[in-house]
């Protein structure tokens, strides 16, 4: 089953946007030359990063579905990149139900066309922001059953997330709705791996008018309190794997965890 929302508003192509530069860097089509021009000024590192981050949602996700989790709330999708989050989950549980949520409305246009689920599960798509956690959270509850345990999925979201917009405070309203038993999956840029690179990276995305807030890793490590790191813990995302092919042996400058509500 495949839900969606209301036609979502105009395309601002003036402006580069988050999901749109990581599309670029991804080597996908659906941007502009705006978010082009952004993905041209970082360094070639910042491609490795992106595909390092897609591995890591890959692994993680395909383990908490091997887990038994069947209901995932995805913020901060990003545009359609296979295999996506739902086809890599409903291959393991056909049952599954799963909520993507963006604010950029290209990616909307392009869930709906594209983001469609296995008929024994459910896939629902929001425009929505991270900043609205009580909008997310609504919307959700159409889909997903909250009396049971549903996984959280932060991928690369809160770097764009600074200090002066609450983002701990922002998780854990989120973590809040969400039943004993739910999973948080979160990666998230670092600020002192390659402390070069990062600034590097920062710069490039504030000319192009995104703000970036990386983190050291006590910074990111803050996503977690209260609860229960899955081995290996927080890690960097080549180096966070539980099953099946281990990852490739390369540096990476994002962490990245997967933790469970107690």
């Amino acid at each position: 089953m495949t839900t969606g929302t209301p036609a979502p508003r105009q395309i601002d192509t003036s402006t580069a946007h988050p999901a749109r530069v990581y599309d670029w860097l991804l080597g996908g089509k659906d941007n502009y030359p705006v978010d082009e021009a952004v993905g041209e000024r970082l360094p070639a590192e910042a491609r490795d990063a992106a595909r390092q981050n897609r591995a890591f949602m890959n692994r993680a996700v395909a383990w908490l579905a091997a887990q038994g989790v069947d209901q995932f709330l995805d913020i901060g999708t990003g545009i359609p990149t296979e295999p996506n989050l739902h086809q890599i989950v409903q291959r393991i549980v056909p049952t599954a139900r799963i909520v993507y949520t963006d604010n950029d409305p290209i990616v909307l246009r392009h869930a709906e066309a594209l983001l469609v689920g296995r008929p024994e599960g459910a896939t629902q798509y929001v425009e929505a922001d991270v900043r609205d956690p009580a909008a997310i959270i609504k919307n959700a509850r159409q889909t997903l059953d909250f009396d049971r345990p549903i996984a959280l999925s932060l991928i690369a979201l809160m770097h764009f997330i600074n200090d002066d917009q609450d983002p701990y405070g922002l998780v854990s309203s989120l973590l809040a709705s969400l039943p004993a038993g739910s999973y948080l999956v979160l990666s998230h840029a670092s600020s002192d791996i390659f402390p070069e690179l990062s600034a590097q990276v920062t710069a490039e995305y504030a000319k192009g008018g995104i703000r970036l807030g990386f983190r050291d890793r006590a910074g990111v490590a803050r996503f977690f309190e209260g609860l229960e790191l899955v081995e290996p813990g927080l890690v960097t995302a080549t180096e966070w794997f539980k099953d099946g092919e281990v990852p490739a042996a390369e540096k990476s400058g994002i962490y990245a965890g997967v933790a469970r509500l107690p």
